[in-house]
């Protein structure tokens, strides 16, 4: 049975009607954080627009609430856009990511701080964290771990000389295409362009379908998507933000060897993040070189049932053969259980810094 015409005009009136409470809706939660920025001005000059914690609390809640049609994931990056051009009539937030435009580190801060955000892009991870140091933008955004290739040591080896703290976390799911260009000759593709985790997270399929092919490495998958343009017998391994931004088409889909393929982005800024109610704690912490020193380390966090997502060890800079761990954990340094696991690693460790307590990734 089909709906008549009568049907059709009565549902498409309804639609009209639900857009315009829509609009009047999100109007009205406009004008009010355009208040609320206000009184915040008039009681302190130095204000904060925007609150990490909140923001996170705003959307589980709304999350909590969803009971479909639509999947909470879609409408937690509704409700992040509304969010992002709400705070922009506030107060615009400058984000830096690592660069060029078109990467997926660019495409992480879009998640986290919606469209309505500033994004800067930067040629190398020391240059975000340089420019929020000095105050030019408000937060960077940096990769860190990727969930098949590992961590990224660059962003670590940051960390150790930075007083700047992680304010939050994006995991973004990693899917690479294979890209050309409208003048490619796709049966005469012989070199092919990309970042080198990227050809690692692609191994195994271009093995089995461009063995012959060259695989040059370059900068960035952005950077690998700007050079096909001008040839005609290259392609690219990159993802939608690329292709979209240089217009080139997917010859083909979802290359990656893994199809849970995802890499973890940090959120750095100044300020100090208070409790979400769902949060995650990183620390740095240098060990003593001595035996049973990671026993040592370790041990506090088993004895009050904290629960530890992410250990790794770089080389210390004081000292060879000495190392530093980083480490995260859920919990927010301002619970007690936390705070008493931190007094304990600080007796016995050579130094201990804690990078940051932020949200738990929600989107």
């Amino acid at each position: 049975m089909t709906d008549t015409p009568n049907d059709l005009e009565a549902l498409r009136q309804h639609i009209d009607a639900v857009d315009a409470d829509i609009l009047r809706l999100i109007s009205d939660r406009a004008a009010t954080a355009q208040r609320v920025a206000q009184l915040k001005s008039t009681e302190d000059p130095q204000a904060v627009f925007y609150r990490p914690e909140r923001e996170a609390q705003v959307l589980r809640r709304i999350m909590s609430l969803n009971t479909g049609p639509l999947d909470n994931e879609e409408i937690g990056r509704l409700f992040r856009e509304i969010m992002s051009a709400c705070l922009a009539l506030e107060q615009p937030i400058k984000v830096a990511y690592l660069g060029p435009e078109g990467t997926f580190t660019q495409q992480a801060a879009i998640k986290h701080f919606g469209e309505s955000a500033v994004s800067l892009p930067m040629a190398a991870i020391d240059e975000v964290f340089r420019e929020v140091e000095a105050g030019a933008v408000n937060y960077g955004v940096v990769p860190v771990e990727n969930s098949t290739e590992g961590v990224i040591n660059h962003t670590l080896d940051s960390f150790m000389d930075s007083g700047l703290r992680i304010s939050g976390e994006v995991v973004l799911r990693i899917h690479h295409h294979l890209l050309v260009a409208e003048t490619t000759r796709r049966d005469k593709v012989s070199r092919i362009y990309s970042h080198p985790q990227s050809f690692a997270q692609c191994r195994k399929w271009l093995d089995a379908h461009f063995p012959q092919a060259e695989r040059v490495p370059v900068s960035s998958n952005a950077e690998a998507a700007r050079l096909v343009k001008t040839e005609w017998h290259s392609a690219a391994i990159a993802g939608d933000m690329a292709a979209k931004l240089y217009g080139l088409t997917r010859l083909a889909e979802k290359i990656e060897d893994s199809p849970d393929n995802a890499t973890r982005f940090l959120v750095i800024g100044s300020q100090v993040v208070p409790l979400s109610g769902e949060d995650k704690t990183s620390i740095v912490v240098a060990m003593r070189n001595q035996p049973g020193a990671l026993h040592e380390l370790l041990e506090p966090f088993h004895r009050h049932q904290i629960d530890m997502t992410r250990l790794e060890t770089r080389p210390s800079r004081t000292g060879a053969w000495n190392y530093v761990f980083f480490i995260d954990f859920k919990g927010h340094i301002d619970e007690s259980r936390v705070s008493a696991v931190l007094e304990e690693v600080k007796l016995r460790a050579a130094e201990l810094k804690v990078l940051g307590s932020y949200p738990i990734g929600v989107l």
